[in-house]
């Protein structure tokens, strides 16, 4: 029902600065959960960043608190993320979800709970 694309990865040097996208398309007139997660070379998939449909709420991993933001433009149905004072086990395919939900203040932080995933997009942090 909705697809999504991510774009913005690449290679950076450690302390620098990307701003990942998530372009929504399909029945984006829904209301949605989003979030962002990622997955390092031999590691679990695990969570970054997630917002509530109308934005009220956000959550953040540990690892990433204060460093990393979670926003979206309603206009553009696209999802941010962007990311600052990145460093090296930031390293990982960065991938946006998103899911239904019937409450604007929902939220998800476990990857089992979105049924609609992007492609991924590659971010590399170098020392």
């Amino acid at each position: 029902q909705v697809q999504l694309v991510e774009s913005g990865g690449g290679l950076v040097q450690a302390g620098g600065s990307l701003r990942l996208s998530c372009a929504a398309s399909g029945r984006t007139s829904s209301r949605y959960a989003m979030g962002w997660f990622r997955q390092a070379p031999g590691k679990e998939r695990e969570f970054v960043a997630a917002r509530s449909a109308s934005g009220g709420s956000t959550s953040y991993a540990d690892s990433v608190k204060g460093r990393f933001t979670i926003s979206r433009d309603n206009a553009k149905n696209t999802l941010y993320l962007q990311m600052n004072n990145l460093k090296p086990e930031d390293t990982a395919v960065y991938y946006c979800a998103a899911e239904k939900v019937e409450f604007s203040f929902t939220y998800y932080v476990q990857s089992y709970e979105y049924d609609y995933w992007g492609q991924g997009t590659q971010v590399t942090v170098s020392s």
